[in-house]
């Protein structure tokens, strides 16, 4: 990803993260989210749809009223044949739609994000240097998945999913600008890693 200067507005942008009531703002937005009249979910679908310039054509139901509601047009699935899958078996393939911002090597347990900014292994595995071990001396890849991207995680390769983790944080934007400016972003967001063989 290109890194541009912040500007005043970028600025404003990630401070009002840091003072607004993230989990308690989450709440409704969940709820909004959720809801079943048709009226509401079918305009934030559409509106939503048209500005971030969704590709309704991959996906399996390409009619946006189809969708009972928001986050199930949000994490919708893609039509057979949408992702093929190139290469032969043992192939590793990106487990999500997006950009790569990042890829290195995982070193002393230090993980880089954006513009000098790195955070701890340990902490984005919630303080478990158990969970953490396996993956010291090893590679990471970050994926920035935009709005408009399929919101969907597959495995990179043949194996099964061993474990999921809840990593409880702060509910940042991921998107450029604020992994630019946000020290440790990914450490001190929610999230939940896998472990997978």
């Amino acid at each position: 990803m290109t890194e541009t200067p912040l500007r005043w507005y970028h600025r404003l942008y990630v401070g009002l993260q840091y003072l607004l009531p993230q989990h308690l703002l989450a709440r409704p937005v969940y709820a909004l989210t959720r809801v079943h009249w048709r009226p509401l979910k079918d305009g934030l679908i559409r509106v939503f749809a048209r500005h971030f310039r969704v590709d309704l054509g991959e996906a399996r139901d390409p009619d946006p009223s189809a969708y009972p509601h928001f986050n199930a047009f949000f994490t919708r699935e893609l039509r057979p044949g949408a992702r093929p899958i190139a290469g032969p078996e043992g192939t590793v393939v990106s487990p999500a739609d997006g950009v790569l911002s990042q890829l290195g090597a995982i070193g002393d347990g230090r993980i880089f994000q954006a513009k000098g900014h790195e955070y701890a292994l340990l902490d984005l595995l919630g303080g478990d240097a158990g969970r953490a071990a396996p993956f010291q001396g090893g590679c990471f890849a970050t994926i920035y998945l935009s709005p408009r991207d399929y919101h969907r995680v597959h495995m990179p390769l043949a194996g099964r999913l061993r474990e999921m983790v809840h990593v409880p944080g702060r509910l940042f934007s991921v998107n450029p600008v604020t992994t630019s400016a946000v020290p440790r972003l990914f450490a001190c967001s929610t999230g939940r890693p896998g472990q997978w063989r």
